[in-house]
């Protein structure tokens, strides 16, 4: 049984969403929030499974919201549920830890298989929608010129054997796990162990954080 909290600031939109949920034999709701700081307080009390997270929220928002919950390194994971599907706060989601992002407008059988992908682990959004975002969006981070690291030298890939650090690289490039096993001429199981190792040498959370991280250690460049 999946466990599920919704933040959103609109009574009417928690109400369908709970209805949704609640038809399915596999989910159930544990809560309800109406802005952000009640997100990261019931998230705390509750340990629900996912958050489906409002962006726009009175008072604490969704992103910050989102980034409390993440940082307390509970099991929970988030589901950032957005008005535009390519916009900074889907952006902002994502670096604050979210698993990945849909918007308002999905149909009802979507968002039921994004919550499902979000417990298990998985990335919500496509790789090549996920590069397309981080490819608008990457240029507004902000820069450090002291602590700049030439391509592929940061320390966070240390851990990695070359040929993770390949898998690393396509996965920033939007390359699917059936991508990677037929240009690498590799079986999709061994393509997923290699996925799985390098999200946990890495601290990633899920495959979206991953393709952060080869973004912010240049692995992959904007295009």
């Amino acid at each position: 049984m999946t466990t599920v909290l919704i933040a959103d600031d609109q009574p009417l939109q928690r109400f369908g969403s709970r209805m949704l949920l609640e038809s399915q034999d596999d989910m159930t709701v544990v809560g309800e929030a109406a802005n952000g700081s009640e997100a990261v307080r019931l998230a705390a009390e509750l340990h629900p499974d996912v958050v489906l997270m409002d962006i726009r929220m009175p008072g604490l928002d969704g992103i910050e919201a989102a980034r409390r919950i993440t940082a307390a390194g509970d099991r929970t994971r988030i589901l950032i549920v957005t008005t535009f599907d390519l916009d900074e706060y889907a952006y902002a989601g994502l670096r604050a830890g979210a698993s990945g992002f849909l918007v308002k407008d999905a149909q009802p059988e979507e968002l039921l298989a994004g919550i499902r992908a979000v417990a298990t682990g998985d990335a919500v959004v496509a790789p090549s929608l996920t590069r397309r975002l981080l490819d608008a969006y990457v240029h507004h981070l902000p820069t450090d010129p002291a602590r700049e690291t030439p391509p592929g030298e940061d320390p966070r890939l240390a851990p990695l054997t070359d040929r993770e650090r390949e898998i690393l690289t396509v996965i920033g490039q939007g390359w699917t796990n059936t991508e990677i096993a037929t240009r690498l001429h590799l079986a999709e199981s061994t393509v997923k162990t290699h996925v799985g190792r390098i999200l946990a040498k890495t601290g990633s959370r899920d495959r979206i954080q991953a393709v952060i991280l080869a973004y912010d250690t240049k692995l992959v460049q904007p295009s």
